[in-house]
């Protein structure tokens, strides 16, 4: 094998071709684009009428079903697309394709909060192959959808800063591809969990990177290596803000067993999607649930996840969290850099949104061992109870713990104490809580006190002091 491979960089250093075509201009198999490390094998993008690039078209006035349309002025003029709405393109990855459920979801959940062209790309046609020739066929679904923007700029006078492209897998590097193609004039580029083989550590001329729109903005959910992890997705940072829910590797509930994966709800394709690439999959169904959740997605600058998970990174900072996912743009700090790096958590099923909350608890009464665990009550909503500390419950001490409620409960107006330790005391002690201080990650606290104490499993409620 080391053999075969060191053979394909030799002849990739002195063998060339190129092949051209109408509209789309010419591709050379020239590095970086083969006979490089990280992609040795010589191979040159099929022609685009094998690749068969479908625009996909659904709007808010036909959310259902799509019309089909070409980078041509009077079909445009003759559909739903409207120049004064933004448009998304969605590009699907390797063997998937432009029909698939998820991408219609997304479009329809666009539809709930915005007027918008939400052009679905079908490449099934290049997608369905090896993934060696499907890596080299990306530069054509991305010439192709530069091509398509192209057109409405010149014909319709439509302001590339109002397109957005959201590409999954190696979807996002056929988005990065028709961006350098517009000279990085495009609003926008979403990439969700970008594919690494053939991508990681390659020159920025081959993949998705910064300068390829105005706001670049990446979700990591399978960041594990290739070897021996499997990991299907980049762990580098290639956007202005990236994002690494979870920590960017294990997203919880892929460890579900076998049975329960396959038979999805979503139906049998759907569930066995899920247990091959699970990990690769939930960065467009964390980016689905975020147009939905405006502020459920909230990522902490932090120096890594652990760190993150320590509790070192609460509140968010004077300018606030970017949201993860469809609300990133409007972070104000979202292209003052590169690399931008954010941590957060989220759920195990949809809905994916999480807000963090950090509790501070001031114990009174006797001192026992057990857990206290803190429930909040808010004007937008009740959150389950949550552990705050587990150990020595002593009288006069405090304990904090941050958590990541399933709710957003918005301003607080009481909050709700309970301890246990599991055993049974025939001194029957009580413990109470004489203050309870809960921080939201905007930074805005709100105080509660109570003089009570209470036996364990009996709640204590708190009032604002």
């Amino acid at each position: 094998m080391l053999l075969i491979w060191t053979l394909s960089l030799l002849l990739g250093a002195v063998i060339g071709s190129e092949v051209c075509f109408e509209r789309l201009g010419c591709f050379s198999d020239d590095a970086p684009w083969a006979g490089i490390i990280e992609r040795p094998l010589k191979a040159l993008p099929w022609d685009p009428k094998d690749v068969n690039t479908r625009f996909l078209l659904y709007t808010n006035e036909n959310s259902d079903n799509f019309q089909e349309i070409v980078a041509d002025p009077s079909t445009i003029s003759a559909s739903n697309f409207k120049t004064d709405r933004i448009t998304r393109f969605i590009i699907h990855g390797f063997i998937d394709n432009g029909e698939e459920s998820w991408l219609v979801n997304m479009c329809k959940n666009l539809f709930q909060v915005e007027s918008v062209n939400c052009i679905c790309v079908d490449w099934k046609g290049g997608s369905r192959t090896t993934y060696t020739q499907a890596v080299q066929n990306i530069r054509i679904v991305g010439a192709e959808v530069a091509y398509f923007a192209e057109v409405l700029k010149s014909s319709f006078g439509y302001s590339l800063s109002n397109v957005h492209i959201i590409g999954h897998s190696l979807g996002s590097h056929a988005a990065g591809e028709a961006g350098r193609r517009t000279n990085g004039t495009v609003g926008r580029i979403t990439g969700l969990d970008p594919a690494e083989p053939c991508f990681q550590d390659t020159p920025e001329l081959v993949r998705l990177d910064p300068s390829d729109a105005q706001f670049v903005d990446v979700i990591h959910t399978d960041a594990a290596p290739m070897i021996p992890n499997l990991g299907l997705g980049m762990s580098q940072t290639v956007g202005h803000l990236d994002f690494f829910p979870n920590g960017g590797e294990e997203m919880p509930g892929c460890q579900k067993n076998i049975l329960s994966q396959i038979v999805d709800i979503d139906g049998i394709w759907e569930g066995t999607r899920d247990f091959v690439a699970c990990n690769h999959l939930r960065s467009y169904k964390y980016y689905s649930d975020s147009i939905l959740n405006p502020d459920g997605f909230a990522g902490f600058s932090c120096a890594s996840y652990s760190v993150f998970t320590a509790n070192k990174c609460f509140p968010c900072p004077s300018e606030g969290c970017p949201q993860m996912g469809h609300y990133a743009n409007k972070f104000p700090g979202k292209t003052k850099d590169v690399g931008q790096t954010f941590y957060l958590n989220t759920g195990d099923a949809s809905n994916f949104a999480r807000w963090r909350y950090k509790a501070t608890v001031t114990l009174s009464g006797r001192k026992v061992t057990g857990y206290i665990l803190v429930s909040l009550f808010g004007d937008k909503g009740n959150s389950k109870q949550y552990e705050i500390f587990k150990g020595t419950l002593e009288p006069g001490s405090t304990y904090s713990n941050e958590f990541d409620s399933d709710v957003e409960v918005g301003d607080l107006q009481r909050v709700k104490f309970i301890w246990n330790n599991n055993v049974i005391n025939p001194t029957l002690p009580k413990v109470g809580a004489s203050q309870i201080s809960v921080e939201r990650n905007d930074g805005k606290v709100f105080n509660f006190c109570s003089q009570e104490t209470v036996r364990e499993d009996i709640l204590l409620t708190l009032n604002p002091c």
